[in-house]
């Protein structure tokens, strides 16, 4: 086969957007260098009982707070805890918020902004107009009603969180319903009679995937703070579990003499948030090329 011809070919094959996204975010270094450690953290955050140097509640209160050495590499609190094990474990809690609270954002928010901007019409204006109420009430008095009316759950922490951050996200998703929902492919699917929640499910959400992934990316670090916040006020995460915000929270009363107990639970605070908001960056440059180049 002659060179002309092989070319011709591989041209006939093209690529999906997701290949060429793929191909772009593999060319953005920073954004490579966020998926890496978020898998990462991923993955040890999920192995964290099994590799974790020493048992979660452990106390030595002989030991006492130590500064890092080989047996304790981020040091030990106050009552001879293992502060990277309680790192590790606080890890796992950050991260299981971020993401869970996240995902709830998502289906509220996913949920309420097709259905307003597919319908339309009056449907469209009062859905839009409670979305602009709630922006106008305080959020973060609001989750802490929430905490101290029902009690200080995990599961609370969950639902309080997502359910304040959906509404950006009906704001985008209906943008982009808007439109969607006249394109050719929507029509055609209307003139062979299939249902609306049909044509929802797997022509709209499908084709509004890519701004969502990017903002939801974007989310989980904006949750991961909101929850180190609550947990630096003692109404998020309580002892004896605990989270980066919590070990963040007791660091910072303590840090004058045990400084390693605010450092090492910030760094690991940071990195994540930073390499979360790499990674979304990188997310939106690749799924939307000609935002990137605006």
């Amino acid at each position: 086969m002659s060179e002309p011809q092989s070319i011709i070919i591989e041209a006939e094959k093209g690529t999906s957007l997701w290949a060429d996204a793929w191909v772009r975010l593999k060319n953005n270094k920073l954004a490579l260098f966020g998926l890496y450690v978020v898998s990462f953290l991923i993955v040890v955050a999920i192995l964290t009982p099994w590799i974790a140097p020493y048992s979660y509640e452990a106390q030595n209160l002989d030991l006492g707070a130590t500064p890092p050495s080989w047996a304790h590499w981020f040091g030990t609190d106050l009552f001879g805890r293992d502060l990277l094990t309680r790192v590790m474990y606080g890890g796992r809690i950050s991260l299981a918020v971020g993401i869970l609270a996240t995902s709830v954002a998502l289906v509220i928010g996913v949920a309420w902004g097709t259905v307003a901007g597919y319908v339309g019409g009056r449907t469209d204006a009062v859905m839009m107009r409670i979305v602009d109420a709630l922006y106008a009430l305080p959020f973060i008095i609001f989750i802490i009603l929430l905490m101290v009316v029902f009690g200080k759950s995990i599961l609370l922490l969950f639902l309080a969180i997502g359910a304040v951050e959906w509404l950006t996200m009906a704001r985008i998703v209906r943008g982009q319903v808007l439109t969607i929902r006249n394109q050719e492919y929507v029509e055609a699917a209307r003139s062979m009679g299939l249902s609306t929640p049909h044509i929802l499910r797997k022509h709209v959400v499908p084709n509004s995937l890519g701004p969502i992934i990017v903002y939801a990316t974007l989310t989980v670090p904006q949750v991961m703070l909101l929850e180190a916040f609550l947990s630096f006020l003692g109404l998020g995460i309580q002892p004896p579990m605990s989270s980066w915000g919590l070990l963040i929270s007791y660091g910072a009363e303590v840090m004058e003499d045990t400084p390693w107990l605010l450092i090492f639970p910030g760094l690991a605070l940071s990195i994540t948030l930073f390499a979360l908001n790499f990674l979304g960056d990188g997310l939106r440059d690749a799924l939307d090329p000609k935002a990137s180049k605006d």
